[in-house]
């Protein structure tokens, strides 16, 4: 059956449910992020995961008859499917309440908070699929374009991806110099939402004379909660095989 999918579902007023969350989880994907933050909260949920095709690395059609476009995350929660990892750190929360994960409006972190929240999604991460786009056009073309296409990825690279993800992290650098998470004095959402850019950034190098950053991926990949969900995805690493 297919369910429906829709970017802004909410069941009601911010109050826990006896309706648990269940998380269709894909292999090597962002939603990851939704089991640390489930993990991290301690609640009930159920999780059921599907793995990716080896040859396309596409989702299963058991995946795509709940997430029409096969993308990930999706949850289901009382009757309703939803889609985007973002929206659906904020729908857990919404159910789940917890001011320490999502400062509210006149905490000293809300700005903070919010800046690397979307930062996250809207600029780190389309530079992150933008990388993983041309490496696999690299990897996965005729041997005869390879050299080509090496070359057209080593110019989007110095000349978009390099200098975009390098002002990012400096700025990260900079704001973890001030307070020891991105969310502020404590772990929040934007930390959360950042551990697919900031791992996919550790793999690459990009720490380098940054050990702000280096000591924020350590301390991330430390938590007992992180590292449940790293038990559950069944993954050493968020960024797929390519």
């Amino acid at each position: 059956v297919r369910r429906r999918v829709t970017p802004c579902a909410h069941p009601g007023p911010s109050v826990e449910t006896s309706i648990v969350i269940t998380l269709h989880h894909l292999e090597y994907s962002q939603s990851f992020r939704i089991l640390w933050l489930l993990e991290e909260l301690g609640v009930e949920y159920e999780l059921r995961r599907y793995e990716r095709d080896p040859e396309t690395m596409l989702a299963p059609a058991a995946y795509k008859a709940i997430s029409p476009l096969g993308t990930a995350p999706v949850i289901e929660h009382d009757g309703r499917a939803l889609a985007e990892s973002s929206a659906i750190l904020e729908y857990v929360l919404d159910v789940h309440p917890a001011d320490a994960w999502r400062p509210p409006p006149g905490d000293e972190d809300r700005v903070r908070h919010l800046f690397w929240f979307h930062a996250a999604q809207g600029s780190a991460m389309s530079l992150v699929m933008i990388e993983v786009i041309m490496t696999v056009l690299v990897t996965r073309s005729p041997w005869l374009l390879r050299p080509l296409m090496r070359g057209i990825a080593a110019q989007v690279e110095a000349l978009m991806i390099g200098p975009r993800m390098n002002a990012l992290l400096d700025a990260a650098e900079a704001d973890l110099a001030k307070a020891p998470w991105f969310g502020g004095r404590a772990p929040t959402l934007a930390d959360i939402a950042l551990c697919y850019p900031m791992e996919a950034a550790a793999q690459r190098g990009r720490f380098e004379g940054r050990p702000r950053c280096r000591d924020w991926y350590d301390r991330v990949r430390a938590r007992d909660a992180y590292r449940r969900a790293v038990e559950k995805d069944g993954r050493d690493t968020l960024i797929p095989p390519l």
